[in-house]
């Protein structure tokens, strides 16, 4: 049979308190549900192996490869804005790392592999519906451009789990360039444990962003660094509506990755204070939330690594709010360089910001769909009202579109580029196809009903393109019925 994946695991040569050797506990009858062969191939592992039985078996948690360290990661972290000071992987096994095809490093980490040390009294399992709702969204993101955790493998195991009832049980394989979060530095800062949060920031500095070693302080470079990953993250969401659910800091990776896809949704009508968690009573979390929960939430990091960044305390928090501070600046300037580019303009210019600003606000006000509006924008002629009833009927009072739109083609004049390389533009940044609520909670009830993957590998391959027109698959584009709508996602755990 091909060679396993090759494995080299600098988080398991770190001290034994950053975490818990913990071998995946077998299941009874595993089943591929999905393989990432395309991922599979980047990643350095043979697609032969990862398809045989060997390789299921891996996946699946009932055989450990040659190489391999698995390990559970010990963290704490801020959940709903209180401290817990010990979380860690529950339900999870960091199996070991790879060096991928261009050389980074990327950990291979079960979900749903059996009771760990962490577990705080759980079962360690997963439902099959989160492993499927993870699979679907971390290949979505992907597709889309967004930074994010990927998914390597689902995987069915043979036996229930006891949730409100019980379910078939689920295993997913997540790959991720590190699954260091903002709550691993909390874990030993909020212990007084300096030394382990300088030797964390080291093994995160060499693993992820070597060449802060060049820096005069790497670790206020590793603070900047995080800061502007995570503020294009967020602007990166913001701009396909999507809501991740649990912004916790220990949900908050820490090479700018989306990580820990729970109640996450993406919205239908354009509502900015959608939340869709149903922990989140009070939308702590919700759309319009997400930029200040993130530079909340990175502050955070800042104050773990304060001894680190100067050893006069005053000077180190001056440091500190300095680096925060450029947060707002770089979400900003991301996000609006985002939608000037989502309504075709070619360049900023003075109103243009506005101008973008107001066709949301429209939005907002008529109940729009996001996803449609953009996509059907970019079909319009710059100098042809006729053709506006794509997008005019999208709102409840169309004249508010009518209103803005005449604005926005007076803009269009004064670019050079015509209707056709807009429109090319356009589509390049406005996804015909996003994974809707509803679409996601249908492939996870066929999956817990009656074990039907076909509704979730037939979402697989529509997601992967999801800025190409595919008219095969147009049903798959369109906002929910009112009896299909989802208003409430949960974490699955």
């Amino acid at each position: 049979m091909p060679a396993s994946p090759r494995f080299d695991n600098s988080y398991a040569r770190l001290p034994g308190v950053f975490y818990r050797r913990q071998l995946p506990i077998p299941v009874a009858a595993p089943a591929y549900i999905a393989v990432n062969q395309a991922l599979a191939e980047e990643l350095g592992i043979d697609g032969q192996w990862l398809a045989s039985d060997q390789g299921l078996a891996v996946m699946a948690g009932n055989a450990v490869p040659d190489g391999a360290e698995p390990l559970a990661m010990a963290y704490g972290g801020h959940q709903f804005g209180q401290w817990v000071p010990q979380l860690g992987d529950g339900r999870a096994v960091l199996l070991g790392e790879v060096i991928d095809r261009d050389g980074v490093r990327r950990d291979l980490h079960l979900k749903g592999a059996g009771q760990t040390h962490f577990s705080r009294g759980g079962d360690g399992r997963s439902s099959i519906g989160p492993v499927v709702r993870e699979y679907l969204a971390s290949e979505a993101m992907a597709a889309l451009g967004i930074s994010t955790t990927r998914a390597l493998a689902a995987v069915s195991t043979g036996q229930s789990v006891e949730r409100n009832q019980p379910e078939p049980g689920g295993i997913l394989c997540r790959v991720a360039t590190s699954h260091v979060r903002v709550g691993t530095f909390e874990y030993f800062a909020r212990n007084d444990r300096s030394d382990e949060v300088r030797v964390l920031a080291d093994h995160v500095i060499a693993r992820n962003y070597p060449d802060l070693h060049a820096h005069a302080n790497p670790y206020a470079g590793l603070l900047e660094q995080v800061i502007e990953r995570t503020a294009s993250l967020v602007a990166s969401w913001m701009l396909v509506g999507f809501i991740h659910g649990v912004m916790n800091t220990d949900n908050t990776s820490i090479v700018g990755e989306t990580i820990d896809f729970g109640p996450f949704g993406f919205l239908d009508e354009f509502a900015p204070d959608t939340a869709y968690s149903y922990i989140d009573r009070r939308g702590r979390y919700a759309y319009n939330q997400q930029p200040a929960i993130a530079q909340w939430n990175l502050a955070r990091l800042a104050e773990c690594l304060l001894p680190l960044l100067d050893e006069n305390a005053a000077a180190a928090l001056e440091k500190a709010n300095a680096l925060l501070g450029r947060f707002r600046d770089t979400f900003e300037g991301r996000f609006h360089a985002g939608l000037i580019a989502k309504i075709g303009l070619a360049e900023q210019r003075a109103g243009d910001i506005e101008l973008a600003m107001s066709l949301l606000d429209g939005m907002a006000q008529q109940r729009a769909d996001m996803t449609l509006t953009f996509r059907r924008l970019g079909e319009l002629a710059s100098n042809d009202y006729e053709g506006d009833g794509p997008v005019r009927d999208l709102f409840d009072q169309p004249e508010t579109f009518d209103t803005w739109a005449r604005n926005w083609r007076q803009r269009l004049q004064t670019e050079a580029r015509d209707n056709r390389q807009r429109r090319a533009a356009m589509h390049a940044v406005n996804p015909a196809f996003i994974l809707r609520n509803h679409l996601a909670q249908q492939a996870v009830d066929a999956a817990i009903e009656k074990l039907d993957f076909q509704p979730m590998q037939r979402l697989v391959q529509v997601l992967a393109s999801p800025y190409d027109d595919q008219p095969d698959n147009a049903g798959l584009a369109m906002p929910p019925a009112s009896d299909e709508r989802v208003t409430t996602t949960f974490c699955g755990t």
